[in-house]
């Protein structure tokens, strides 16, 4: 059938039209929606015109032409025209309408039904009335090539026509539900099948044809070709006829409704090219205007870029960081940086492909966005750039005493790497690991670290992170990706060899996203992080050049792989006499400047500062002490600014208010006598003023008060906060012999107190320990009772065990323990004391609460060395093998009863 044949050529060439918008808003042209050939209502029906039972009802004249039907229903607009070769979308409000639509569309089985008229409406659809409006007199046939709504909540469509030729309404047959008209068909649609045939006209409508081809030309021409609508646009006009040009055309630039009209009108096509060329000239035109528009803005761009290129506008100064960029384009920038950049091969390769994508992607896409940020950080990367260290070890020695007193054994450290970095200038960057208490210095020895070797420091705080991607970075096919902590520093100091300073490693946390410590891995193997790769870069980066420097309170929560790779060095706590001297050195002098204060205002005495150490805190760091010279800092910020104030006031009241000065000065007088004169310069903080300021102690040396009863010992326990001193206190009473612990004690703990009743149990005869009636199994109707003070506080470990020993035998015996003795050690079923760890800590705990005596294993008689000569000199320190020594040297003139193991008989091999 030839009308299924123009149906088929109709749709193909509307297929070639885009919903895309090309041309700027004063002559954009109109949305064209790709075409169907299925109609889509609500039942879902499809039609299908091979189908015999969808073939529409035609006639046909006798020369062959290809005939609309003869009665069509219209459909009424107000949105705009329907010229033919056009697609518009129409909504359906009207009521006449939507009868249309449910009647003759959605449930129309043939195509035929699909073929209805359109008519423009100049009323407004909301002051319509059930009076049918006066019809134009030409319309447009259409096909319904798609329907689209729903009946909920309220019944809506909308249509998508497509026209197919002119028609003139010759009598209207009935005006309800929806108009029905007898119609006489304008056009030929025969242009349509035949497009191969079409003879070119001749006269003068050849020439406007030929005159309207040139200007639709011209107009394609003038527009961007890479954008997909125009490059179509170009194909059709190059495969339709030209007869159909101007309504196409005039439906596809911007015209209003009037002008559309007038198209529409024009039945003979002589007419139609006269009405639509000046439209298509106007169109050219405005081009040509925006074009000229656009040419002194580029001017103006260019005399920005020079400005910028210059640094200054006129009359003012100006500076703009644009890295040299002249008018080049930002590919081609990007492209000379990162072949300046000095980056690995593997690296360049990888970047030059991402340019290359780049360049073929336009910008609107997201991926270029995406593509451009990581081209930028590869460029910014330090690939070759680093500093040049500070070999000078006397100097680097002078300023780590300026920065930290004490620290010995760190000083050490980085004394050792300078001296091998003199002798070999290859040395990979060690791994270092800082363990020890909160406020002791580690964070600041690592920014004095790189500061003395002439480098870039970067602290990145691990405390929380449980997400691998923040070490290893993100990979960039998420959204919102990033580099991970690592790249980030390096891109941030912008060298190659920094200080990375790994606050609270010991912090590290884990979750569904990873386990940081194990990326971590990577990072600190000094074998592996030649080639470090981070999930967003996705090439290998060097960190062998990189000194990392962990942070941490306590390894028993760093996994073993991790502790492995550092190298691990133990900063201890202060004794008071370190504390006194960093205090002088370093806390009073920052104070004093951060209060506004000088040495000639404020004067802290050594006897003071001991105090406030001995006193007010009981630390092994400093940051409590800083904290209370704050605070002293503060109280005479007060008096010194309210004697300026008072010296003040009355040679700035005028000379009639002489008087009233003199008595607000006798009234200030009365209320507070301190406040009349100006203090007397410098002020002395003593121990009066100190107790004023700070109130009453909060620390008593209370141990000899602690030990007035048998049942009581002192002994020493490690945290991550310092050593400490612990009082153990025993009871017993009546009762079944069971032994009763309280105190938050952990499992350890709870082993220790068996092992110290069993051991005594077993040497009660021995030792002369009786129960409360003389028995000589202790337990034998009497319960005991350990407690451990702070029971708030979860404790665990091996090293009470010498000191629940003590306890015990003191509560059997009755007799006291020595007030100033402190013991630490493990114990096993035979009497042996094991060593233990923490040493140092405990001791300066000790040190700090006074005592005189530590008990310690024998075999940690080694870690003595590292506590202060001052220190060691002030302690009596017993080295202790089994428990008849620590009981030996616990009580005043040793324990009764201890057997002397020299007079025992050697028992000698006989193997």
């Amino acid at each position: 059938m030839k009308f299924e044949l123009l149906f088929c050529r109709f749709s193909r060439y509307r297929l070639t039209l885009t919903s895309s918008r090309v041309l700027p808003d004063c002559c954009a042209l109109p949305v064209h929606p790709i075409i169907s050939t299925s109609i889509s209502s609500r039942r879902g029906n499809t039609l299908d015109p091979s189908c015999p039972g969808d073939k529409p009802d035609i006639n046909m004249s006798s020369s062959g032409g290809i005939r609309i039907p003869s009665r069509l229903p219209l459909l009424l607009t107000h949105e705009g025209v329907l010229l033919p070769g056009s697609t518009v979308r129409v909504s359906v409000d009207t009521a006449r309408n939507m009868q249309l639509v449910k009647t003759r569309l959605l449930k129309g089985t043939t195509l035929k039904s699909t073929i209805i008229g359109v008519i423009p409406n100049t009323r407004d659809p909301e002051h319509d009335s059930e009076e049918l409006p006066c019809l134009h007199s030409i319309g447009t046939a259409g096909l319904a090539v798609q329907v689209v709504g729903s009946n909920w909540p309220k019944p809506h469509y909308t249509l998508l026509i497509t026209g197919l030729c002119r028609f003139r309404v010759a009598q209207l047959l009935k005006e309800a539900p929806f108009p029905l008209a007898e119609v006489e068909q304008l056009d030929k649609l025969e242009q349509y099948t035949n497009m191969s045939e079409a003879a070119a006209p001749e006269g003068e409508l050849g020439e406007l044809s030929e005159r309207f081809y040139q200007a639709a030309v011209q107009l394609v021409g003038m527009l961007d070709i890479s954008v997909p609508v125009v490059a179509k646009l170009k194909r059709l006009l190059e495969s339709l006829p030209r007869e159909t040009l101007p309504d196409v055309l005039a439906s596809m630039i911007q015209t209003s409704n009037k002008e559309k009209l007038q198209v529409l009108d024009a039945v003979s096509l002589e007419e139609r090219f006269k009405k639509t060329l000046p439209l298509l000239t106007r169109q050219i035109e405005g081009l040509k205007l925006l074009r000229k528009t656009r040419n002194p803005r580029l001017d103006n761009d260019k005399r920005v870029r020079a400005v910028r290129k210059v640094g200054k506008f006129p009359g003012r100064p100006f500076s703009l960081d644009e890295d040299g960029e002249d008018d080049e384009d930002d590919t081609a920038v990007l492209e000379r940086k990162v072949k300046g950049a000095n980056m690995p091969e593997a690296a360049l390769r990888v970047c030059l492909k991402e340019l290359i994508r780049l360049k073929k992607m336009p910008q609107s896409m997201p991926e270029y966005a995406l593509t451009r940020n990581y081209l930028d950080l590869m460029v910014e990367l330090p690939w070759s750039k680093s500093t040049t260290d500070c070999l000078d070890i006397r100097s680097a020695r002078v300023l780590l005493d300026n920065d930290h007193y004490a620290m010995e054994k760190l000083k050490r450290r980085v004394l050792e790497y300078l001296a091998v970095r003199q002798l070999k200038s290859t040395l990979k960057g060690p791994i270092l690991c800082f363990v020890g208490p909160p406020g002791v210095g580690k964070t600041s020895v690592g920014r004095s670290i790189a500061r003395t070797l002439g480098r870039e420091f970067h602290r990145i705080a691990l405390g929380g992170v449980c997400d691998q991607s923040d070490i290893r970075g993100h990979r960039r096919t998420y959204v919102g990706s990033m580099p991970g902590r690592i790249i980030n520093g390096l891109k941030t100091v912008g060298v190659n060899n920094p200080v990375f300073l790994l606050d609270e490693v010991d912090k590290l946390g884990k979750s569904l996203q990873g386990d940081p410590a194990a990326a971590l891995l990577e990072v600190l193997d000094p074998e592996q992080n030649h080639s470090f790769t981070d999930h967003y870069l996705n090439v290998a980066f060097d960190l062998s050049q990189v000194l990392f420097i962990a942070t941490a309170n306590t390894t028993a929560t760093i996994p073993a792989a991790l502790l492995d790779r550092m190298e691990v060095l133990q900063v201890q706590g202060y004794t008071q006499e370190e504390k006194v001297e960093i205090a002088h050195r370093h806390l009073i002098p920052h104070q004093l400047e951060q209060h506004g204060l000088t040495p000639q205002k404020l004067q802290i005495p050594q006897d003071t500062v001991l105090d406030v150490i001995s006193k007010y805190t009981r630390e092994a760091g400093v940051r409590s002490l800083e904290r209370k010279i704050g605070a002293i800092c503060r109280a005479v910020a007060v008096k010194v600014a309210e004697g300026h104030k008072v010296a003040k006031s009355p040679e700035s009241a005028p000379q009639g208010a002489e008087q009233e000065a003199v008595e607000q000065m006798s009234r200030a007088e009365e209320v507070s006598a301190d406040m009349a004169a100006p203090p007397l310069m410098p002020i002395i903080i003593d121990h009066v003023a100190l107790k004023d300021i700070l109130g009453p102690h909060m620390f008593e040396m209370e141990v000899s008060e602690r030990l007035t009863l048998p049942g009581v010992a002192i002994g020493l326990a490690w945290t991550p906060f310092g050593g400490e001193i612990m009082f153990v206190e025993a009871s017993r009473m009546e009762g079944e012999g069971q032994l009763t612990l309280t105190g938050q004690l952990g499992d350890i703990m709870k082993e220790s107190a068996h092992l110290a009743i069993s051991w005594l149990r077993s040497n009660a005869k021995t030792y002369q320990l009786t129960n409360m009636v003389g028995g000589l199994d202790p337990l034998e109707g009497t319960d005991i009772h350990l407690h451990f003070p702070a029971g708030a506080v979860t404790k665990d470990g091996p090293s009470a065990g010498v000191t629940m020993v003590t306890v015990l035998a003191s509560l059997f015996s009755g007799r006291l323990v020595r007030s100033d003795v402190a013991m630490t050690g493990e114990i096993t079923l035979r009497g042996l004391v094991l060593p233990v760890g923490g040493i140092k800590d405990k001791v300066l705990a000790a040190h700090r609460a006074g005592l005189k005596r530590v008990i310690i294993p024998k075999r940690n008689e080694k870690d003595l060395d590292e506590i202060p000569a001052k220190v060691r000199l002030e302690l009596d320190f017993v080295a202790a093998s089994n428990l008849d020594e620590v009981l030996n040297a616990a009580f005043d003139g040793g324990f009764p009863g201890v057997s002397n193991h020299d007079s025992l008989p050697q028992i000698t091999s006989k193997l």
